[in-house]
Parts: C-alpha cells; sequence; structure tokens
C-alpha cells in the first residue's frame, strides 16, 4: 500500500511537472476556446424575455478592486441601455459579454465625475465596437448637452486617428461620439424618458442637493420593474416609484467606516481627506436606510450600489451593513462588479448571479 500511493505521488509529481514545462500551450488552448467562445452567439439574444439588471459597475469615486464607478446595465428583451459611465464600466460590460457595440443608449442620474468620467471610452467603444452609424444617444438632465459636446470635443483627434487607420467602412464618421437626449422634470419631478416597444422608463427626482438636478429611474417591461436610485440621501421619492417593484438598486455609505478613513486622515494631517469625509455623510442613504426602504417599499429584492468606502475584503460586509438584514429580511446584496438580475417576462423569479 505504501509503494502504491508512493507511485501515485510521483505520477502526480510527473504530471505537474509536464503541465509546467507545457503552461505556455496550455494556455495558448485555453485563451482560443475562450475567444471562440466570447466571439461565438449572441450572449443577449441568450437570455431570457424579460428584464434583467447588472451591476459594471457597484463602485464610486474612491479605488476598489472589484468595484469599477457606477455602471448599470439594463437588458430589456434584446435591448442595451446602460445608466450611468463611471470609470471602467464599458470595460466590465464588455468582461460581462455585454457588447459595448449594441448600447443602445445611455442615461445619466447627474453629473459628478464618478458618473460620467468613464462616458468616452464608452461613447468610443461603441463605435467602433459594431460600426455603428448613428452617434450614442445620452439622455439626462438640464446641462447634459454641455457634458456630451466636453467628450465630443476631447475625442476629437481620436475621431481623425480611428478613421484614418481603419477606414470609413469599420469606423463610420457619423457614428462618432453621443447626441445630448435633453429630458424636463415636471412640476413634480417626473418625466417620462422612454416608452417604446413595452419598456418604460420614467425619471424622477431624488436629493443629493447641492447637485441640481440629480435622478433616479424607474424601469417597467413586460409586468417586471426595476429601480435605479442615483445618487441621493434617504429619499421618500425613491420609497414612492419602488413600490412593490422586483429589484431596488440603491446607493449606500456607511457613515463608521467613512469616519474611520476621516479619523485616519485627520491623525495623517491630511486636513483635505478629513474634510471630503466628514462632507459627504450628508448627501448619500446608509445602509439601514436603504433596508428600511426595501422594507416600508415591499421591494422583492434590494441590491446595493456605489459602495462607500470600499471593502477591500469581503468580511468588512457585515460592519457596513450594520443592521441592514434586521431591517429588511427578504434577499439583500452587497453589489461587485459583473452582479446580474434576471427577472423573465411572465414569472415572478428574481435570479441572482454574477457574469465575471
Amino acid at each position: 500500500m505504501r509503494r502504491f500511493f508512493l507511485g501515485v505521488i510521483a505520477l502526480a509529481a510527473l504530471a505537474g511537472g509536464a503541465a509546467y514545462a507545457f503552461r505556455g500551450e496550455i494556455a495558448l488552448a485555453l485563451m482560443q476556446r475562450t475567444l471562440n467562445a466570447n466571439f461565438a452567439g449572441d450572449p443577449i439574444a441568450e437570455l431570457p424575455d424579460g428584464l434583467h439588471i447588472g451591476l459594471c459597475g457597484a463602485g464610486a469615486p474612491m479605488p476598489a478592486a472589484d468595484r469599477s464607478g457606477p455602471c448599470v446595465a439594463v437588458v430589456a428583451g434584446k435591448r442595451l441601455i446602460v445608466i450611468d459611465a463611471g470609470t471602467g464600466g464599458v470595460r466590465t460590460l464588455a468582461r460581462m459579454r455585454l457588447p459595448p457595440g449594441r448600447i443602445e443608449r445611455v442615461l445619466l442620474t447627474h453629473f459628478h465625475s464618478d458618473h460620467i468620467d468613464g462616458l468616452g471610452e464608452m461613447m468610443l467603444q461603441r463605435w467602433v465596437g459594431a460600426a455603428n452609424a448613428a452617434p450614442l444617444p445620452v439622455h439626462g438632465p438640464a446641462g447634459i448637452e454641455s457634458v456630451v459636446d466636453g467628450f465630443n470635443a476631447a475625442y476629437g483627434h481620436d475621431k481623425g486617428y480611428r478613421v484614418a487607420h481603419h477606414g470609413e467602412a469599420v469606423v463610420p464618421p457619423s457614428g462618432f461620439g453621443g447626441t445630448a437626449v435633453p429630458f424636463a422634470l415636471d412640476s413634480n419631478g417626473n418625466a417620462i424618458v422612454l416608452d417604446d416597444g413595452g419598456l418604460t422608463i420614467e425619471a424622477f427626482k431624488v436629493e443629493h442637493a447641492p447637485i441640481e438636478p440629480a435622478v433616479g429611474y424607474r424601469i417597467t417591461y413586460k409586468g417586471r420593474t426595476a429601480v435605479i436610485s442615483g445618487d441621493t440621501k434617504k429619499s421618500r421619492a425613491v420609497e414612492q416609484r419602488a413600490a412593490g417593484v422586483d429589484l431596488l438598486v440603491h446607493e449606500a455609505l456607511s457613515p463608521k467606516l467613512v469616519g474611520m478613513i476621516g479619523n485616519a486622515a485627520k491623525a495623517g494631517g491630511q486636513q483635505n481627506i478629513t474634510k471630503i469625509m466628514h462632507d459627504i455623510l450628508d448627501y448619500h442613504t446608509t445602509p439601514e436606510e436603504a433596508a428600511g426602504i426595501a422594507a416600508r417599499a415591499k421591494v422583492k429584492v434590494l441590491l446595493l450600489y456605489h459602495i462607500v468606502p470600499p471593502l477591500p475584503v469581503s468580511a468588512l460586509e457585515g460592519p457596513f451593513l450594520g443592521t441592514a438584514r434586521e431591517i429588511y429580511t427578504g434577499p439583500l446584496y452587497v453589489g461587485r462588479d459583473g452582479d446580474f438580475v434576471t427577472m423573465p417576462a411572465g414569472s415572478t423569479e428574481v435570479r441572482f448571479t454574477n457574469r465575471l
């Protein structure tokens, strides 16, 4: 028996050595298989008909390894729409096998830098990813024109380079950049942004002063519903619009953990960071407050995003949530990039997966 086990160990060692010796060839074979899978078929068509919400960015301005800047993917039927375009969002979208070339339009919640700083790259990847012949429609409240015009100007030189190098058939000049599509909120703070093909997207005003205006979105498709809060402090409008929805995607900030950063910055003489950590407390929602909104609105699933501060280890999720799970007893997730919620049409199912 001893000889048998020694023989097994020797064979395993030889196999391991052979694998190490040929690791380059093995890696190339795996890469080829992955590439073939990524370019084959239509990953959006493979999804069941219904409403799907994915986090192409679950983070905020502070850098985090597993959370890009704010970015929410909406797949309604075979349509791909993106809400906000934070840093890294379009790259995460591609890693989720949601092709940037398929983005139909982008909706912005407000113009804080972390929600728009990936917009130029998103417009570019959408243009070159599918030879799109028309600019990307970018919807937003008053002021959206100057935001889109600025990115178009910043990428103006790059447009010329791309067309000269790849040719107009690959990158049609008419498809470059974005087109601003402003909407105005009515006296109640609401606006219908899109009502087409069974898909309805409504904007509603939230509370993020001094940022004005700032909005959240309610999405309805074939009887399935989701609300995206955008950046806001505890808001009655979010609670009202989220009443009975299948999914609430709500921002969340932990004052306790932010306070720890502020105290450390103060002890280290970093007065600027100390002041910022103090200031951000008054225009965001705590996990417990978001849980209270979800409980009172009777939503089916609560997914937290725009996570502040970063949580470098999963063990920090408990301190981040505080008592949130006691307040809202339904399914509650601390969002990470790639999180994906599927709500099939004609069903009450809400399925949570991760596409990374």
